[in-house]
């Protein structure tokens, strides 16, 4: 078997990696120094930048993994199995009965440790 522990990294993808970082960098300095604009159009510039950013990234081996890994995720949401509206229901009042079990039988504990505690202090 000739399996290769880890894929190669080609130089164009470092170098869009690295120009990736500086262009998010860039576009952080570029939102702060031009303070004196309106937000909107920061916001928007650095919307326009960051967009940029991340489709530089996606051309890029590592991109090409996380498209890879959305695509699987989007055929993996597809095969869950939904509860019905009746499941859901007959669930959602059994947890707020049980809640509400547990929360009466806490009150009475504490009502019972603090009687307890007032009885052995003298205070009752």
């Amino acid at each position: 078997m000739n399996t290769q522990a880890e894929a190669s990294t080609s130089v164009l993808d470092v170098v869009k990696q690295v120009f990736s970082v500086v262009f998010a960098i860039a576009g952080v300095a570029a939102f702060y120094y031009f303070s004196d604009a309106k937000l909107i159009y920061r916001v928007l510039g650095l919307l326009i930048v960051f967009g940029g950013v991340i489709a530089m990234t996606a051309t890029t081996a590592w991109g090409g993994t996380i498209r890879a890994f959305i695509a699987d995720s989007k055929v993996e949401v597809r095969k869950i199995v939904w509860p019905t509206r009746e499941e859901t229901t007959r669930t959602t009042v059994l947890v707020f009965a049980m809640v509400s079990i547990v929360s009466l039988v806490l009150w009475l504990l504490d009502t019972f440790l603090f009687w307890g505690v007032r009885l052995l202090t003298g205070q009752a």
